[in-house]
């Protein structure tokens, strides 16, 4: 979390939103911040990135990302910059958006804190005070870079229904027992008590997440949040990796690329 006692955790101030324009769809320049999921990790080979295929900013022609049907020109790192990092969690998102403002877009998606909860145990999970404090920080940085540049915030994926989708896949619990979102995804066939309460524990997690970040971009006039679009998507195996059934593959990240269209145009 940022070591910065000023910092309020609540959203931008909104003294200003009077000069601010209203959310139009004029859009030359979208960047992305986040994590893998924004990343491609996984979308196209084994352990390693694939930004072209990003639902966010990518340009690869055989999949629609938001950023090919939003602009009107073709899509290149400097009108669609990605600044998300694989394994990213809350507490960077600041400095990843203080490089993307630095390219003034005229709008920013975020995709951000499934790695806030997967943690080696649901004790270690981001406390949602601090995840608070630093999506609070972020949106506050957009708005002294640019009271103008729309944002855009993506639910978190509901973990549980991905372990629900997948735990009857041998190869898929096989590949989570190697280390991939332990909180959530450790023994998946593991029904004792303590299991179903770390699960638990895991969900309400990230659904208080949500609430944060619902709650901070809903106080600024140029912030839209998903309400909870991503979260209700079933994630099944034709929309995952198959390295690693937890992230995203091209038709999944498709698929947020959709979602993610709809909510941005939505009048």
């Amino acid at each position: 979390m940022l070591a910065t006692a000023a910092c309020s955790p609540s959203a931008p101030d909104t003294a200003d939103s009077a000069a601010r324009t209203e959310w139009t769809m004029d859009f030359t320049s979208v960047a992305s911040v986040g994590d893998s999921i924004t990343r491609g990790f996984h979308a196209c080979g084994v352990l390693s990135d694939c930004p072209e295929v990003s639902w966010a900013t990518g340009s690869d022609p055989r999949l629609r990302s938001l950023a090919q049907r939003l602009l009107k020109q073709p899509v290149t790192e400097e009108n669609a910059g990605n600044f998300a990092k694989t394994g990213a969690s809350m507490a960077d998102l600041p400095g990843q958006i203080e490089a993307a403002m630095a390219q003034r877009p005229d709008l920013v998606t975020v995709l951000m804190g499934a790695n806030d909860a997967c943690q080696d145990s649901a004790e270690e999970m981001t406390p949602v005070d601090e995840f608070r404090a630093d999506f609070g920080y972020a949106l506050r940085t957009v708005r002294r870079a640019s009271p103008e540049t729309r944002v855009y915030v993506s639910s978190i994926p509901d973990l549980q229904r991905l372990w629900t989708e997948g735990r009857e896949d041998p190869m898929a619990r096989q590949i989570w027992q190697l280390g991939v979102c332990p909180s959530m995804l450790k023994d998946p066939d593991a029904m004792d008590q303590a299991s179903v309460d770390r699960r638990k524990a895991v969900t309400a997690r990230v659904s208080a997440y949500n609430e944060v970040l619902r709650d901070v971009c809903r106080k600024d006039k140029l912030c839209r949040y998903d309400g909870g679009a991503v979260f209700d998507v079933r994630f099944t195996r034709s929309l995952l990796s198959t390295w690693d059934y937890f992230h995203p593959g091209k038709s999944g990240q498709e698929r947020l690329a959709e979602i993610a269209y709809g909510k941005i145009t939505e009048r």
